[in-house]
């Protein structure tokens, strides 16, 4: 295992540089939040891979394959076919905005102020995410050095939090860069050949599994519509992936770098079913699913590509973890805590300290949840599911139907999450109704009430028509001249 520590020692060690390197970077709010909206088609494609897919698409994925063998995929098929549509209806759009939450985009479709339910929702969401990306690390630094799980998610936890407070945005995008190569060196190039190479071929597979395990809709056609309706429709909204949409340098690099997200998550996620498929050939006896990626990696590869493997898996769990952070440090500063502010703006010196502490209190309060929480995976689709029933109509309603309204928008989220909530208790937390009849009732409430209330402002609808089109509301001049600024020249939030 020498050559495997020293790999991973390497690994670990240069997420940290890259982070101090970050340090120097974020000089402003808009730096430390979104990357200085400077980010080019490659770092933009490989920071938004980074970001969806974590230890639920690598781990997990491979979970899949192996119980469900190619229809395993179908979990990953969804985040990509979620980017591919964000990035092909959407992402131009969220661009010329110039905000930072989602709750911002809301206040400034729909006028007035959204950001308190939509914020505590999306923050809720957020630090699950980071909760169980998090909690991830105990199985990884298990296998890489057989130490308890408290000790693993306390190193993993400490490193994302440390390059994350740092750096922000810039540490998070240049670390995430060197996870996605290494993730795509790792999974793609050197376990998924060994893995269906050591399983016989594609013809050694074929011939060693059931049938079943080469059909598209084995996984079952309610859970493939679940997954769409909760994953692919969540990506669309989530925090954490707009705020990586507001790094892009230009609308056209967020659309064709996001594309190129879009058709890497499905190789990815092609990649990981058949690692799970040759896992199930050769280890037919595995107690749990999930332990097939570390079996099929200690089993197969030889030291220092072991630790390469290893490194790549870390590196989906730390992409994802450190994201979620940003994200939900983002709508804290913003969405939350800047109602408690009575002096105003902040200059960027004093925002980006705010910033960095809240950051830090977050990442170590998620630490501390991951410690202490057994069942996060319950909690995160309670997160999940109140996020897409509670927030997807409004938001996917203030981006194409004018005859929205405010009222329309907050009855629609809290109807949507109240009866996710209630269909929860009734039905169960795994169960699929939960998320139909929350989707269900939100889109009635939204609709009804949007035509009973009276038209939102037409001034508001100027202005936001103005931001839309990447102009000042009230000059028309490009809205990089007055980024951040509200309809009425407000202070920003």
């Amino acid at each position: 295992m020498v050559a495997d520590y020293a790999v991973i020692g390497l690994y670990i060690a240069g997420m940290i540089g890259i982070g101090w390197f970050g340090l120097r970077l974020a000089k402003t709010k808009s730096d430390y939040l979104v990357a200085g909206r400077r980010l080019g088609w490659f770092m933009y494609s490989g920071t938004m891979s980074a970001v969806v897919l974590g230890g639920a698409s690598t781990i997990g994925g491979v979970g899949l394959g192996y119980t469900h063998g190619v229809s395993g995929a179908w979990l990953v098929l969804t985040i990509g076919l979620g980017i591919l549509l964000l990035h092909a209806l959407f992402a131009r759009r969220l661009v010329r905005l110039r905000v930072y939450t989602v709750s911002q985009m809301l206040d400034l479709r729909y006028g007035g102020s959204s950001t308190t339910i939509a914020g505590v929702v999306m923050w809720g969401y957020t630090l699950m995410l980071t909760v169980t990306s998090t909690l991830s690390f105990a199985t990884i630094f298990n296998v890489l050095f057989d130490v308890p799980s408290l000790a693993g998610i306390a190193i993993g936890g400490a490193i994302v939090v440390l390059y994350s407070v740092l750096g922000g945005m810039w540490s998070i995008t240049l670390t995430d860069i060197a996870q996605f190569v290494i993730k795509t060196i790792g999974i793609l190039f050197v376990l998924l050949p060994v893995a269906i190479s050591a399983g016989g071929g594609f013809d050694g597979l074929a011939a060693t599994l059931d049938p079943s395990y080469f059909a598209l809709d084995s996984i079952g056609g309610a859970t493939i519509f679940t997954y769409v309706l909760t994953y692919g429709f969540g990506l669309l909204i989530g925090q954490d992936i707009w705020q990586r949409v507001f790094t892009a340098r230009t609308p056209r690099v967020a659309t064709g770098g996001g594309i190129v997200s879009g058709v890497y998550c499905l190789a990815y996620a092609v990649a990981g079913a058949l690692i799970g498929t040759a896992a199930k050939a050769l280890y037919p006896a595995l107690g749990d699913a999930d332990d097939a990626f570390a079996v099929i990696v200690e089993d197969l590869l030889p030291p220092g590509v072991r630790g390469l493997v290893l490194a790549a898996a870390l590196s989906a769990l730390m992409s994802t973890a450190s994201g979620a952070l940003i994200a939900c440090s983002t709508v804290s500063t913003t969405d939350i805590l800047a109602r408690f502010r009575r002096s105003g703006n902040e200059g960027d010196e004093a925002s980006v300290r705010t910033s960095r502490i809240t950051t830090l209190v977050l990442g170590v309060a998620a630490i501390g949840i991951a410690m202490v929480v057994d069942d996060v995976v319950a909690a995160l689709t309670v997160a999940y599911n109140i996020l897409v029933g509670g927030l997807l109509v409004a938001i996917l309603g203030g981006l194409t139907w004018r005859r929205g309204t405010r009222a329309g928008a907050l009855v629609s989220m809290i109807a949507g999450s109240v009866v996710v909530v209630v269909s929860m208790i009734v039905a169960g937390l795994s169960a699929n109704e939960p998320i139909y009849y929350g989707l269900l009732a939100s889109l009635v409430a939204y609709v009804v009430v949007s035509l009973l209330t009276p038209r939102t402002p037409e001034a508001v609808l100027t202005a936001w028509n103005a931001r839309v089109r990447g102009e000042d509301e009230n000059e028309g001049v490009p809205a990089a001249e007055n980024a951040g600024t509200p309809p009425g020249n407000a202070p920003a939030p």
